[in-house]
């Protein structure tokens, strides 16, 4: 059968969440894309999904937000990608990437061969309600608009530790309205003691076939007081109410978050890299 690289339409969206539906754990960010945003853009935000066909079945997927300032590869064997990659070779800069291991590699290997800026292997975790343990905090509320001037210097604190670079000093305005967006999307939740905000996360993809989350943060001087581990347990249960599962990605360094989440009840699944280009 002949091996082919097309850029997806709308005919192809059953064909796509068929592909990453098989994999849902290692594929939920993808489905939250396809599920926010459709197949082919609506509105100013540029961005394209492309797949590689071997005759009529779609075998592999990766999504190209922002001109290649987001590359996403579906949890698809690593010659699968490259297929993709190699074609998209000639007229995608990549800036940032995150997935399966493998299949990141395979975009490097002809997206962007140069040392990336940045480079983190990280582990994705993934729950169940079946596997919830019994850590909870009530006070866990969504953040609102007027949160803003005590959660901005959590929301930079994450990126700073997390992508070592300053978004605030980068582009202030941009990156405080992206905080505002997820506020109103009601996609942040925060815990609140004597007047401030003390740990904050995010849902950073949701779909049917359950959420991603991300940006967990403790502020460094309320660290080791159980805060992550009850809140993390407090929004997994109430996400958990309604989805199928949860999944969380934490850097293969921070052994402290990793326990906090096993106690929780999430369980470590395969390797993935987050790499920044520039």
């Amino acid at each position: 059968m002949p091996v082919t690289v097309e850029q997806l339409g709308p005919h192809d969206a059953e064909a796509l969440r068929g592909l990453l539906s098989k994999d849902p754990v290692h594929n939920l960010y993808l489905l939250g894309l396809l599920e926010e945003f459709g197949i082919a853009p609506q509105g100013r935000v540029p961005f394209a999904f492309y797949g590689r066909f071997d005759g009529k079945a779609l075998t592999a997927a990766v999504f190209v937000g922002g001109e290649g300032g987001l590359v996403v590869p579906s949890a698809s064997d690593a010659t699968a990608t490259s297929v993709i990659a190699d074609a998209l070779s000639s007229n995608l800069k990549l800036r940032s990437t995150v997935g399966d291991k493998s299949a990141v590699d395979a975009l490097l290997r002809s997206l962007a061969p140069g040392k990336p800026r940045l480079s983190r292997t990280q582990r994705l975790f993934s729950v169940s309600a079946d596997d919830l343990g019994p850590f909870t905090n009530p006070l866990l509320r969504l953040a609102k608009e007027e949160d803003l001037p005590r959660l901005l210097p959590l929301a930079q604190g994450y990126v700073r530790e997390v992508h070592e670079r300053d978004p605030l000093a980068e582009d202030p305005r941009f990156y405080e309205a992206r905080v505002i967006q997820r506020v109103r999307q009601r996609r942040t939740y925060v815990l609140e003691e004597n007047g401030a905000l003390v740990f904050k996360v995010d849902i950073g993809s949701r779909s049917q076939y359950g959420a991603e989350l991300e940006g967990l943060y403790t502020l460094p001087a309320e660290r080791k007081k159980g805060h992550a581990l009850l809140c993390l347990g407090q929004i997994s249960r109430h996400l958990l109410s309604s989805l199928p599962r949860l999944t969380l990605r934490i850097d293969e360094r921070d052994e402290s978050t990793a326990r906090i989440a096993r106690k929780v009840g999430y369980l470590a699944g395969r390797t993935w890299r987050l790499v920044l280009v520039d």
